[in-house]
């Protein structure tokens, strides 16, 4: 049996039991990623593109959307070359313009596409002081990692809980859990996308809608090589705190399954986020003093 069956028959037993000692009804939500239909922001690239690629043997409908059409034609095709009986919608949005998502939203109607799978992946990040940083990137970040976020979900939210099945599973960082000088806007976004997902997740109670939170720690993706300014690095940590795309796709999908609330894929990172969110602020501080600004 795998790991996230096991612990989906152990969490049911649990609830069965719970129901019956309190004589209350019960509604289990096990959401299933096999015949879903699927939307996946950011498909372009990294998490996103290996959120394609493992659920395309599962999934009945994949709805690809990031801004580079030739990159999301190259992975429809390959998709499909693997996948015969796979649908694939490719769609070019960017998700920093509202009227785009609003466009999107139109078409899935139109279309008639019901989403009951809803990867909320895309992001943008910056390394760097926040004073010295470019107000149009700042306000992307926004876009992208919380508004768009929110938008697509609130949208697409009420047809899951009318069909009384769905999940959301929003792409957040391990960087939500503190605040980080040097990427202070990308950090308090994903802060957000924590706090968003745990909120809605306690309001989902009940209908056979989950929500999961997927808090990666380093991944070798594109997102440094994005993150950076011109002429500047890419942020890089020791090596054995990465964890290959393939795991971390692999576990946030299981997660989902499991109805579980929040993935740390990692040992090293879990043991890491948990030591850091039982530090008090005060120390914290203090270790920010000793090393020093970051960026510029």
């Amino acid at each position: 049996m795998y790991r996230a069956d096991y612990r989906r028959v152990r969490r049911n037993l649990f609830l069965s039991f719970r129901a019956e000692s309190r004589n209350l009804p019960l509604l289990i939500t096990e959401m299933t990623l096999d015949g879903c239909t699927a939307l996946i922001t950011g498909a372009s690239a990294g998490l996103g593109h290996e959120f394609a690629r493992q659920l395309a043997s599962r999934a009945r409908t994949l709805v690809l959307v990031a801004r580079r059409e030739t990159r999301l034609n190259e992975l429809r095709d390959e998709l499909l070359s693997h996948n015969p009986n796979l649908s694939v919608r490719v769609r070019v949005v960017d998700l920093a313009d509202k009227s785009r998502i609003d466009e999107l939203i139109r078409w899935l109607e139109q279309e008639k596409i019901e989403i009951d799978l809803l990867i909320n992946n895309a992001g943008l990040g910056d390394y760097g002081s926040f004073a010295t940083s470019d107000p149009e990137r700042d306000d992307r970040i926004l876009q992208v990692n919380i508004v768009a976020l929110t938008s697509l979900t609130r949208r697409l939210l009420p047809q899951m809980i009318a069909r009384k099945r769905g999940a959301v599973l929003n792409v957040s960082s391990s960087a939500g859990f503190l605040p980080i000088p040097g990427m202070a806007v990308y950090a308090a976004s994903k802060a957000y996308v924590n706090s968003f997902s745990e909120a809605l997740r306690g309001e989902l109670r009940g209908t056979g809608v989950t929500v999961a939170a997927l808090c990666p720690g380093p991944v070798h993706t594109e997102f440094g090589d994005a993150a950076k300014r011109p002429g500047g690095e890419p942020e890089r940590g020791p090596e054995f705190v990465y964890v290959s795309v393939e795991t971390t796709i692999r576990d946030a999908l299981a997660a989902v399954e499991a109805d579980q609330p929040l993935v740390i894929p990692g040992f090293a990172m879990k043991l890491g986020m948990f030591l850091v969110r039982l530090t008090p602020m005060s120390i914290l501080r203090l270790a920010w003093r000793f090393t020093g600004k970051r960026g510029s």
